[in-house]
Parts: structure tokens; sequence; C-alpha cells
């Protein structure tokens, strides 16, 4: 997070900006109303039109820091109603510009992305990512392990878990469990009933900040080339082997949606595989592949990713909320299919 002096002088400057045309106008750090001070007060003119924004930083742009500020401002406002609220922060998530929205709040990132609507005023600007990663407070969410919680919630949202369940259902210890529950907490993306179960209350929002987080390239692929046509008898092939050799494996990408949505072409068959492939490579005759292969098999960054497979035709494929990730990256018309399956299969 930047220093708070260092927000206040970006705002500033933003807001200058923003309103180039502005007359009269006045900046007033810490600024006093009623028992509160906000960390700055701007006014100026539009015309004949005077205008007044209470500007007041978040020390993280998450809801949870977001709702704090919301109620704060809220305070303020009653002793100053004609004022307009601006939060700034670092970075403004999607769900937190939402919330900020339905308050009738502004913000302003140093990401660029922005929103004020007041009087005739309304400048948006939105979608840029966050440029400061390093304290980008989702990170800690979507580390190897921590994925491991993330994708056992997603798969069955509408259930209410006790911590020692979903520790033993991720594979990872009742201390990790609550450390990524805690963090979902404070994002108000889980919600606990009154015996203390907690269940997911956003998974869409906990889906979106996993696929922001993600890449498929964490994987080390062994990329490979087979003459035969890429056909289901194929895909079935790969599975054998993969048995055979007494494998953890399930398909994904392309070939994975293929196998829950028929229609679905696929260039490429991706599967993830536990252990080294090489033996499973020699099995069926591949040969190797310059940048990637037709039949491409994948050591996962984590066996979290066999977790939940679904069974189609026989043959297993990652569960629904890998597979949109994994989709979602990749070159080939892959947001396409993961929009497709998100709609479809997923509902939410």
């Amino acid at each position: 997070m930047a220093k708070s002096g260092n927000i206040k002088q970006f705002a500033g400057q933003r807001l200058r900006e923003l309103f180039a045309r502005a007359t009269a106008w006045q900046e007033h750090p810490d600024f006093r109303i009623g028992s509160q001070t906000v960390d700055l007060l701007v006014r100026f003119k539009m015309g004949t039109a005077e205008s007044t924004l209470i500007v007041e930083s978040s020390s993280v742009g998450q809801p949870r820091q977001i709702r704090e500020t919301i109620t704060r401002l809220g305070e303020v406002r009653r002793d100053l109603p004609s004022a307009y609220p601006v939060v700034v922060a670092d970075y403004v998530s999607p769900q937190s510009a939402a919330l900020l929205k339905r308050s009738g709040l502004g913000y302003l990132d140093l990401s660029g992305n922005c929103y004020l609507s007041f009087d005739h005023v309304l400048i948006e600007k939105d979608g840029n990512p966050n440029l400061r990663p390093s304290t980008r407070p989702l990170r800690s969410l979507f580390a190897p392990r921590a994925t491991r919680v993330t994708r056992v919630l997603l798969v069955d949202p509408q259930h209410a878990w006790r911590l020692e369940e979903l520790a033993k259902g991720a594979d990872v210890s009742l201390g990790h469990a609550h450390n990524v529950v805690k963090r979902l907490e404070d994002l108000s993306w889980v919600e606990r009933d009154e015996h203390q179960r907690f269940r997911l209350s956003r998974p869409g929002d906990l889906l979106e900040g996993w696929r922001e987080a993600y890449t498929h390239r964490r994987n080390r692929t062994e990329a490979c080339f087979s003459a035969e046509r890429m056909t289901r008898k194929l895909v079935a092939e790969v599975a054998r082997a993969c048995h055979a050799e007494g494998r953890r494996y399930a398909f994904t990408l392309h070939a994975g949606a293929a196998l829950v949505a028929p229609s679905v072409r696929f260039p490429a068959i991706h599967c993830y595989v536990e252990g080294d492939p090489a033996p499973i490579v020699r099995s069926l005759g591949l040969r190797p592949a310059e940048g990637e292969g037709n039949v491409n098999l994948v050591e996962p960054y984590d066996e979290g990713v066999f977790y939940a497979p679904i069974t189609k035709g026989g043959l297993p494929v990652v569960c629904l909320p890998q597979l949109y990730v994994d989709l979602y990256h990749y070159e080939r018309r892959g947001r396409e299919q993961a929009a497709h399956l998100r709609r479809e299969a997923m509902g939410y």
C-alpha cells in the first residue's frame, strides 16, 4: 500500500486531471468535519456550479475494508450532506467497485480505474489490472496449496462446511484451512450460519479471483506429437496408457471440454498425469514436439487438480472450476469455451 501522504497527493493530482476545466480549486488535507477528520476535502467550480468531494484512503481495496470505509464516510456525510465521498486505494477490486457504486460513493485507484457520479458528472474507467501485484491481497488465497481449499468450496458452493471437514476434503492442515477461510471472511465471500458452519456467499467472485491469479503455465507440460487424428479414440488410448501405469490422470482444456460437452471440437489433447509422463509417452509411441504438441501430458503444479473429477464416457475430466480456469487463459478459443462452460454447466 502506498503511504497515506502519497495517496492524498495522488488523489489531488488525479482529480485535477479529471476536472481540468474546473475553477476556484481548493484542497484541504486532514480536514475536520464534525467529529471526524477526512484525508482530503476538495472544492471547485464547474461553470457556476460548486462541488465538494471528501476523499478517504482505504488500506486495502477489498470488500471488508471498503465496507468499513463506507460506514465511516456515511457518518461524515451526515455532517456535510452536500459532499460526494470518494474512496482511493492502490487497487479497487471489481467486487469493491460494485459495492461502492451501490452505496453512492466514487473511487479512484493507482491502476487508473475510477468512478465518479454526482450532479451532472459521470466519469467511469474500469478494467485496468492491478499494477502493484506485490500488494495484491488475494495472492495468498491462490498459492498452490491454498487453491485446494478454493477448489473444494467451488465444487460444492451450496455446502455448509465444518472446518475439519473442509481441511480433510482439501487435504490440508486445519491451520491452513482456517487461514484461507479467514481470508475469505475478510472479503465477505463466505458466511457462517448459527452452527458456525460456513458456505460460499459469492462463488462467482471467488472463481473470478482465482481465474485472474491463475495461469496454466504453472504446470510442466510434456509436449508430444501423434500422427493419429484428434478423435475420442485417441483420448481413450491416452487414458488406457495412464491407467496401465497406475497413475492418477484427468483431461482438461479442450479435450476435457469436449468430454463435458460433446459438440466441442478439440485441436489437441491435454491430460494431467501424476508423476513422470515419460513411460506413458513411450507406450503411446509419441514423438517430442517443439512448442505445443497435439498430445500434451501435464505434470500438475499441485495434486489438488485431481480433486472431484467428473467421469464422462468412462473418462475422467478435472472438476468444472479447474476446467474453467485452465480454459480461460488458453490461447486457442479458451476464453470462449470457458464462458460457455460457466454459463451452461456451473451456475455461478
